[in-house]
């Protein structure tokens, strides 16, 4: 017989970051969000979550304009800082960024920010769809 806990589901974002800080141990925050800086899940409260997507989505334009006319879209960018390193990683319209302590392993932290946007990916595209209910008239003929 299998445990199992009562209470509401988590959202997708909550649910891959949940999964995200439990198999990477060296992220410390992280923050789920779009091109427009909407933030769509976080590890952290609300206020630093902001902040966190803010600046993740100036370092991304800042690399954008600073890359050649044609290159291809950002994919991952790291920014190393004394006391910690910054991650975001794209997948589309959906960016995660993260901090780590100082000399992170910049290769694991990529796999496990893009191992938790295609989680997010596949969750949300397997989420069900509500079924829209129509409304059809009844016949003369049919009985209430």
């Amino acid at each position: 017989m299998g445990c199992g806990s009562v209470g509401p589901m988590a959202s997708p974002p909550a649910q891959a970051l949940a999964d995200l800080t439990e198999i990477s141990t060296q992220v410390e925050a992280a923050v789920v969000f779009d091109r427009e800086g909407t933030v769509l899940g976080s590890t952290v409260d609300d206020e630093r979550a902001g902040r966190l997507a803010e600046a993740a989505l100036e370092l991304v334009r800042a690399a954008d304009e600073a890359r050649p006319d044609g290159a291809e879209d950002l994919v991952q960018l790291d920014v190393a800082l004394a006391d910690g390193s910054v991650f975001v990683a794209a997948d589309g319209d959906r960016l995660i960024a993260a901090t780590t302590a100082p000399e992170p392993t910049v290769g694991l932290v990529f796999y496990d920010l893009k191992s938790c946007l295609r989680g997010l990916a596949e969750e949300l595209e397997a989420k069900p769809k509500p079924r829209r209910r129509t409304a059809t008239k009844k016949k003369d003929h049919e009985k209430p």
